[in-house]
């Protein structure tokens, strides 16, 4: 069964990387869900997508140069007052329950790594005893190295699209980079994915395969039917219904 992962919650649904939307995603009943952390002026991790407020907030500016009560203070655009969220209050709504946790580590402005994120993400982990379910997530292969350096037994995963295949080389270099990390999972962008699938099958195999982003029902179909261990989609919705009706009927 293809896993059904939870893009920024479900952005497509309701605000990206919120409160709020995390809760709803939960409630969905989905398999895991994504998130993106940057890191705070005064080093706390904080959860957004963008290394810019501008276009998920209605404030402006880099994320890196606001502290926590800060960005806190931030309204995030339709939430309804709520503001840019820390990682440990996002990780307090998925406390215990069993979903997968695939935690992706940001670029700032510059898109450069920030200095001693991996650290702080791996302790979040270990702290709170998600070492069985949290996966960090990196287009950067040095970033992945770094947490594996930081905790070897660590899950990670890579995501791969076209722009960042060739400013590694292309898409064999790029597999290559990721495949050298022991054991490290790979999601890459669905229609590089589609030309690429038995090169990255090869490589990876399909239990560490998946696809990103699947949206509208003909799509989402089309990756549940194909050989690989998860898709990330910003409409887990219909993505849940759709792998109802794949199943088969019990009698």
């Amino acid at each position: 069964m293809v896993l059904i992962i939870g893009h920024r919650g479900a952005r497509n649904l309701w605000p990206e990387n919120s409160l709020d939307g995390f809760r709803r995603t939960l409630a969905l009943g989905v398999d895991g869900v994504e998130l993106d952390v940057h890191l705070s002026r005064d080093g706390d991790l904080a959860v957004i997508h963008d290394p810019t407020l501008e276009r998920t907030t209605e404030a402006s500016g880099a994320v890196q140069d606001r502290t926590t009560a800060e960005l806190a203070a931030i309204r995030l655009r339709d939430a309804d007052g709520e503001g840019v969220p820390r990682l440990d209050d996002v990780l307090d709504i998925f406390r215990g329950s069993t979903l997968e946790l695939h935690l992706e580590i940001k670029t700032d402005v510059a898109g450069r790594a920030y200095r001693g994120l991996e650290a702080r993400l791996v302790d979040a982990i270990q702290r709170r005893g998600l070492h069985q379910r949290a996966i960090i997530t990196c287009f950067v292969p040095e970033v992945l190295q770094t947490v594996r350096r930081l905790d070897p037994t660590q899950r990670v995963l890579a995501s791969l699209d076209r722009r960042s295949a060739e400013l590694m080389g292309g898409i064999e270099a790029a597999l290559d980079r990721f495949a050298a990390i022991d054991g490290c999972l790979l999601a890459v962008e669905k229609s590089l994915l589609a030309a690429t699938l038995d090169l990255c099958r090869q490589r990876f195999g399909n239990e560490r395969l998946g696809a990103w982003v699947p949206n509208d029902p003909h799509d989402i179909t089309y990756w549940l039917h194909q050989p690989i261990r998860r898709i990330t989609t910003d409409r887990p919705d219909l993505a849940l219904v759709a792998r109802r009706d794949l199943l088969p009927v019990r009698s």
